[in-house]
């Protein structure tokens, strides 16, 4: 039997406010444990809920961000379980009236196809605090400083179709939050996880199977090997005759596997009823105007426009769309050196190949733009030449100069470009390979080619790399042709 996956996520992300969404208690990540709990955040008796208006501007411009439909009046609601983080007994959330209603977002698919997802709606709710195991022998640890800080549910619709798809629309919202400022995307701290609700059928069925959900996966490399391995285990369980049952489950990295953590809690199990304590909130049609004023050009019109204004191919300028960082650090090389292609290939390799061997993020990286843009400069105007070019980018990521024009003197790095000098030089070199060059004569045009390639080497070799490439190729064919 052919079965189909069907696939829909919850994303929670962290808002990047300074403080929580009903106190006043700050929101910095690694702080000691319970040291941003406030009398609200603890749950105290008397005291009363004040929401933070910097979340509610978060949560609207990722709604115009997604051209979804924000409600003038949302409401928040109680959602009742018992656990030990959750001080107060509930949760405070929004379950009927959500700010963010029914919207979308486009994904580039690996083979270059576009694909829109459904996005349900997005709400507003406060993170519960902290089970510290690791530090108490046979006891449970609390922090309280998580409590209360504000999260964006993202739900999507169940449109996805596949693991690679699940991670292509959680990097593309991860993007997305990351250029409107709104969340830092930090999924090593907790920044942004995601819950993932899997089932499957059989191809061409309309109705959907039982789903399992799969909690709280920080990685992208998680999403895609937990979603992998939940469809193959409800396949061998429906093959085998058994029935999948509707929980939720935990995925072990260690084990690469899914388990069982508990029964599935629908919505009438939460008891939730609108919050006694919190006002409805009322958007006004000016305050929509002002935070649409505010977004900033999104990834998908950076893509476009680094396509038709600088000619870049889809996937080059997918790639340095991807994050708000590395589109501005590419744009900034762009503008020193006039040239978007070679900015382009030195972004997205040298420089690439440099962050990931140092495991640095590109806003760490030790080439500023305007080096790397000074370095392409030299090799434009034949200073250097690529090669050499290389050896001076080292020298830069290794803090030997503050320009490239400082190493390239420093090194005595100068490209010769004087044509009576590489004359010279070839000449020397064609003395000291003589049979060789007999040997090239002799042959056919194929063979020539091969041999061509050890002149050039031996000609680059003796001018210890600086003598100008295309130079030596020229002269080099006109001697030996001679």
């Amino acid at each position: 039997m052919q079965w189909e996956s069907v696939i829909g996520l919850e994303i929670h992300a962290q808002l990047s406010t300074r403080s929580k969404i009903f106190s006043g208690s700050a929101t910095t990540f690694g702080a000691e444990p319970n040291t941003q709990a406030s009398l609200i955040d603890l749950g105290m008796p008397g005291t009363l809920p004040v929401l933070n208006a910097e979340a509610v501007r978060m949560a609207v411009k990722f709604g115009l961000a997604i051209n979804a439909e924000i409600a003038e009046r949302n409401v928040f609601a109680r959602k009742n379980y018992f656990y030990p983080d959750l001080p107060k007994g509930y949760q405070t959330s929004q379950y009927e009236h959500p700010i963010v209603g029914k919207g979308y977002l486009d994904i580039t698919l690996e083979d270059g196809t576009v694909k829109r997802i459904g996005i349900t709606r997005a709400h507003l709710e406060e993170d519960a605090g902290k089970s510290l195991h690791e530090d108490f022998h046979g006891m449970t640890g609390i922090d309280l400083n998580r409590a209360g800080t504000p999260l964006l549910e993202i739900v999507s619709e169940p449109d996805i179709r596949s693991a690679k798809e699940a991670v292509a629309y959680v990097k593309a919202i991860h993007a997305l939050v990351r250029y409107l400022g709104i969340c830092d995307g930090n999924m090593a701290e907790g920044s942004l996880r995601c819950d993932c609700n899997v089932s499957v059928r059989p191809k061409g069925q309309a109705e959907f199977g039982t789903r399992a959900e799969i909690k709280n996966v920080n990685s992208f490399r998680f999403i895609e090997k937990a979603i992998n391995y939940e469809i193959q285990r409800q396949i061998e369980l429906i093959e085998d005759g058994g029935k999948v049952i509707q929980e939720t489950r935990l995925y072990d990295p260690n084990k690469d596997e899914t388990r069982s953590m508990r029964g599935k809690e629908e919505a009438n199990d939460y008891r939730y009823f609108p919050c006694p304590d919190l006002l409805p909130v009322v958007i006004e049609r000016s305050f929509l105007e002002e935070v649409r004023a505010q977004l900033p050009e999104l990834p998908t019109q950076k893509r476009e426009r680094f396509q038709s204004q600088f000619g870049l191919s889809a996937y080059d300028a997918s790639v340095l769309s991807a994050s708000r960082e590395m589109a501005d650090y590419f744009e900034a090389v762009q503008q020193v050196c006039g040239d978007a292609k070679l900015a382009a290939n030195w972004v997205m390799v040298e420089l690439a190949s440099l962050l990931n061997k140092e495991g640095l993020e590109i806003d760490q990286s030790p080439v500023s733009a305007e080096q790397l843009g000074g370095l392409i400069l030299r090799i434009k105007d034949n200073t250097i030449s690529g090669k050499i070019a290389k050896m001076v980018f080292e020298a830069l990521a290794n803090g030997e100069g503050a320009s490239a024009d400082e190493i390239i003197e420093q090194k005595g790095l100068k490209q010769v470009t004087d044509a009576g000098a590489i004359d010279k030089l070839l000449d020397e070199v064609l003395a000291a390979n003589a049979a060789q060059v007999e040997q090239y004569r002799a042959s056919d045009e194929a063979k020539r080619a091969k041999m061509f390639g050890f002149f050039v080497g031996q000609a680059m070799k003796a001018s210890k790399g600086k003598a100008n490439p295309g130079q030596v190729n020229e002269l080099l064919k006109k001697k030996l042709e001679g």
